[in-house]
C-alpha cells in the first residue's frame, strides 16, 4: 500500500513507547498498523528509541530503520510529525525546537482538538520519581520487564500451540499487583493535576505502557499504551472524538470510548 492510501484516516495519531533498539520492540507490527492507520498529524509521545537498551547492545533489525524512513516520508508528503522524547530517548532533549528531517522536536505540546479542546501532550517520565531520583533502580525494573515480555512470549507461543487466545503477564500484574495499581492511579493524578496547571482539558502520555481513556474531575486522562507488548495506539477522529485502537493477533480489536467529559468549574 503507498503512502496515504491508508483504509483509516484520522486527524491525529498518538503513539508512545515503540522501543527501537530493544529486542522486544515489535516495530514490525507498528508498521502493519501505518499501512492501514493515517493522520494529518502524528505526535510521536517519547520512548521511540530506546538508548538505553542500544547502550547495552546494538540491535536495529531492517523493521527499527523502515519505521524511521516511513516517518521521514510521511512529513515529506505532509503530515505534521511531532516528537516529543521520553527517558528512554532523552539523548534527543538537547534538541528541543529543531527539526530532524521535518520532525519536530518538542519538550511538550498542547494539542487543540477538533472540538476546541485542548490537551497537554507529554511523554510524563518526569512525573516518575523512580526515573528521576534512583536512575540504577529505573535500568534495574527495565530489565525485569525485558525478562517479564521473553517469559510472556514463550508462555503465548505455548498458549497458541493449544488455540487458547493471548495473555499479558505484565498488563495482569499492573491490573492485580497492590503496588503496581497504586502507582498506576498516582501517576494519572499526577498527569492530571500537570494539565490542570497548564489550563488543558486533558493529557496525553505515555511511559507506563499501559493504555487508557479516563475522565477525573473533568479533566481526560488519555495514555497511548505501547509497541512491545499490548501495540496500542490513540487516535482523535475528525469530529474530536478519542479512541484506543489496539493491534493484536489474532483479532485486530477496536475500543470504544465514552464521551468526553465537561470541563471542570
Amino acid at each position: 500500500m503507498n503512502e496515504g492510501s491508508a483504509e483509516r484516516h484520522f486527524r491525529t495519531l498518538f503513539i508512545s513507547d515503540v522501543h527501537l533498539g530493544a529486542r522486544g520492540s515489535q516495530a514490525n507490527k507498528l508498521l502493519d498498523f501505518l499501512r492501514v492507520h493515517d493522520a494529518d498529524t502524528i505526535y510521536l509521545v517519547g520512548d521511540i528509541v530506546d538508548g538505553w537498551a542500544l547502550q547495552s547492545s546494538w540491535h536495529w533489525p531492517q523493521s527499527h530503520n523502515d519505521f524511521v524512513q516511513k516517518m521521514l516520508r510521511k512529513v515529506r508528503k505532509g503530515t505534521r510529525v511531532v516528537y516529543i522524547p521520553g527517558n528512554h530517548d532523552e539523548f534527543l532533549r538537547s534538541y528541543y525546537g529543531t527539526h530532524f528531517g521535518g520532525i519536530e522536536v518538542m519538550e511538550n505540546a498542547i494539542h487543540e482538538a477538533a472540538d476546541g479542546r485542548r490537551y497537554l501532550v507529554i511523554h510524563g517520565d518526569i512525573f516518575d520519581l523512580v526515573v528521576q531520583n534512583a536512575r540504577w533502580l529505573a535500568h534495574l525494573g527495565d530489565k525485569a520487564y525485558d525478562l517479564a515480555i521473553q517469559l510472556n512470549r514463550i508462555v503465548n507461543a505455548l498458549r497458541r500451540w493449544f488455540g487458547v487466545p493471548y495473555w499479558s503477564l505484565s498488563q495482569w500484574a499492573k491490573l492485580k499487583v497492590k503496588n503496581a495499581v497504586n502507582y498506576i492511579g498516582a501517576f494519572e493524578q499526577t498527569l492530571a493535576g500537570e494539565a490542570r496547571r497548564y489550563g488543558a482539558d486533558g493529557v496525553v502520555c505515555g511511559h507506563i505502557h499501559y493504555a487508557t481513556i479516563r475522565d477525573e474531575h473533568g479533566i481526560r486522562y488519555m495514555n497511548c499504551g505501547d509497541w512491545v507488548e499490548s501495540c496500542t495506539a490513540l487516535v482523535e477522529h475528525p469530529d474530536g472524538r478519542f479512541e484506543i485502537i489496539t493491534w493484536a493477533d489474532p483479532v485486530h480489536r477496536i475500543e470504544p470510548v465514552a464521551p468526553v467529559a465537561a470541563r471542570a468549574a
